[in-house]
């Protein structure tokens, strides 16, 4: 089957946290806009991140001032703007008498991280002896310390939920979502793209469209995208492989998360608390693997482990501590050589003029910067398109749950059924939009699916009729986030599936299907032997 050519203003190829908030921006400023993503949403570098909103303070060794700023900015309008997903997290730096990196270095690159974030509602940092820090920490290593530095950057927990509200409120000012859609083909003409043609991996459901501007934002998939429209182009992409391993509380573990220069290679490792585990990471190699097939390495494994245990010599940590680990590609300019770390972290917005002159591709970007990303972009549509266009209101927009907190707490306090803990998880994954969800059912008949009587089994309804979800993997780790947890949400697999198959009208064999997908998805987390 093959669907008639449909026109748009704007076509956004990708639906990672920089073709959402591209698409947010361009849809609430009167424009046409469908985004294509070949699979679910978030489900490539935006989600398998270190899942921090910070200002890169490393960046300022490698004098990125403007990017430091920048990211200082944007992290302020995210803690106002969904504070339901985005936390102030504290971080502490150890140092040590063999790093690189010395007390004085340390002490100057926080005076500055302070006075480039003029206007932060968070603390400032402080600079802590070695016994004070000591007396918080004991299970930090203690030969060697001299010093310690203390500041406070923020954290997502969930980069899923970040992603899917920016395509949320896109959707909710017109713009048309489209998971599952694989770019196969760019027609270009007289130079200029004409048309995309597409293909639903699901259905195998065939179509074209046109748009004024066609913007990649692919991320690691940027060049197989250019592809489609022209041969031979010189890459634009040259990522970099990131690792992490996720494990629970150990011996010794710290309060606070911890920035530690690797004893190997002198590399920032973090170790974070998170989403009631540790998330320990990352790697920073030249990614030479198959971007469908990313898996984090054995070496990168014991690479993690190993500097986790020098710092905190009681964790002993090995394998059987790990609940699972990932990998993901930092979509960055295109180095044939040089120090993996000295690639400029800084996005990049190319006219591919070489190709067509309405065709846009996105290099790099962070987490923290992508608002400002998206309303960058979506000024050069305007020019392209030769368009007056409104200014962008994201910067001073909340998210769609990011406003009325206080009211959706309240109304989650009124119910009988919902315990203190299921609240507080309720909050920090749907925010407001929580009243939503409890429309979906009489609160007098809510019933949940997991031991700890958290995870409301109307979630899994909502999450297949609001939030674009259809597999149980798209469930189960983007939608509900129970994937993450320390089980990966497996005691709750046949349950939720169960569910679906009701809300869908899936037969037995369908649901076995998607339960089978969804084991062998999770089991691709697990730690390789």
């Amino acid at each position: 089957m093959t669907v008639v050519d449909e026109e748009f203003d704007l076509a956004v190829i990708g639906a990672g946290v920089n073709g959402a908030g591209i698409a947010r921006d361009a849809a609430l400023r009167g424009l046409s806009v469908v985004v294509l993503e070949k699979d679910d949403l978030c489900s490539g570098t935006s989600a398998w991140s270190s899942r921090l909103i910070h200002g890169g303070l490393r960046y300022l060794e490698y004098a990125e001032i403007p990017l430091v700023y920048e990211s200082l900015h944007e992290r302020r309008y995210l803690r106002k703007n969904a504070s339901h997903l985005v936390k102030p997290l504290r971080i502490t730096i150890p140092v040590y008498a063999d790093a690189r990196r010395g007390p004085l270095l340390i002490r100057l690159g926080m005076i500055a991280y302070d006075l480039l974030s003029i206007g932060k509602k968070m603390a400032s940092h402080d600079m802590l002896s070695r016994n004070e820090l000591l007396s918080e920490e004991p299970g930090l290593n203690e030969q060697g310390l001299r010093a310690g530095a203390r500041y406070f950057d923020a954290q997502v927990t969930y980069a899923e939920r970040l992603v899917l509200e920016n395509l949320l409120a896109a959707r909710a000012a017109g713009a048309s979502i489209r998971t599952w859609h694989r770019v196969i083909g760019i027609d270009v003409n007289a130079g200029a793209v004409r048309s995309l043609e597409w293909r639903n991996e699901q259905t195998g459901v065939t179509g074209t469209l046109s748009a004024g501007v066609v913007v990649n934002a692919a991320g690691p998939w940027v060049d197989q995208v250019l592809g489609c429209a022209a041969k031979g182009v010189a890459p634009l992409i040259g990522g970099t492989k990131g690792s992490h391993i996720v494990v629970g509380h150990f011996e010794g573990a710290p309060h606070d998360a911890f920035y530690v220069e690797a004893a190997a290679d002198g590399r920032p490792i973090f170790i974070i608390p998170w989403n009631q585990q540790y998330l320990i990471g990352t790697t920073d190699i030249r990614c030479q693997e198959s971007l469908e097939e990313l898996r984090a390495s054995r070496q990168e494994v014991d690479y993690l482990l190993q500097e986790v245990n020098r710092v905190f010599p009681r964790a002993d940590l090995g394998d059987e501590d790990i609940h699972f680990a990932y990998a993901g590609v930092r979509p960055l300019p295109y180095r044939k050589k040089g120090p993996e770390s000295a690639i400029t972290r800084k996005h990049i917005i190319k006219v591919n003029k070489g190709v067509a002159s309405n065709l846009i591709s996105i290099i790099g970007g962070k987490l923290t910067t992508y608002r400002h990303l998206g309303e960058q972009t979506v000024n050069r549509v305007g020019r392209i398109l030769r368009r007056r266009l409104p200014e962008c209101r994201t910067r001073d927009m909340p998210l769609p749950g990011g406003a009325g907190l206080d009211d959706a707490r309240v109304r989650l306090d009124s119910i009988a059924g919902i315990s203190p803990g299921c609240s507080e998880r309720l909050l920090g994954i749907y925010g407001r939009r929580v009243e939503a969800l409890l429309k979906l059912t009489d609160p007098d008949r809510l019933s949940t699916i997991d031991d700890a009587g958290t995870v409301l089994d109307v979630e899994v309804r909502f999450a297949l009729r609001e939030e674009f979800a259809t597999t149980l993997v798209d469930i189960v780790y983007r939608r509900i986030m129970v994937g993450l947890s320390a089980d990966q949400g497996r005691p709750m697999y046949d349950a939720i599936a169960a569910i679906a198959a009701d809300e869908m009208g899936w037969d037995e064999q369908r649901m076995k299907a998607e339960l089978h997908s969804l084991i062998e998805y999770s089991d691709s987390l697990l730690p390789p032997e």
